[in-house]
């Protein structure tokens, strides 16, 4: 794994330390790199007792990032928590990836010791619904 890989897990496992998960008990973090930009932005999950208004890791960094600098492209996504084999991105992050993510972009997954796997986002959406390109 790359230096800059590393760092961003890193950022992922402190950001899933924060995670707010009283009821699944399930701590995941994040972190999304941004194209053209050297900010790494972690997320967590924020459960709430009304689990609609849930929030996942991979969305929580996503909105921080368009937050901050608006119009994005993201470069890659690392994904960290305690499951074996690692765990993908829910459907609905997938979803809301598709706005600001390439067929290409890769998604790190990794555990508490490190990034496990590697896998393109086409590969776990590969036909996302859109409306933009209609």
């Amino acid at each position: 794994m790359n230096q800059e890989i590393e760092k961003a897990y890193k950022v992922a496992l402190a950001a899933r330390e924060n995670a707010h998960a009283p009821y699944s008990k399930f701590l995941v973090g994040s972190a999304i790199k941004v194209k053209g930009h050297d900010e790494i932005f972690p997320g967590c999950n924020v459960e709430n007792a009304s689990y609609g208004a849930t929030i996942c890791a991979e969305r929580n960094s996503l909105i921080g990032a368009v937050a901050r600098l608006g119009k994005i492209e993201v470069e890659y996504v690392v994904v960290a928590c305690d499951t074996k084999p690692v765990t993908v991105p829910c459907a609905l992050c997938l979803q809301v990836l598709s706005e600001f993510a390439k067929p290409e972009t890769p998604i790190h997954l990794g555990d508490l010791e490190s990034v496990k796997k590697t896998v393109l986002f086409g590969d776990l959406l590969p036909m996302p619904f859109n409306t933009l390109d209609c």
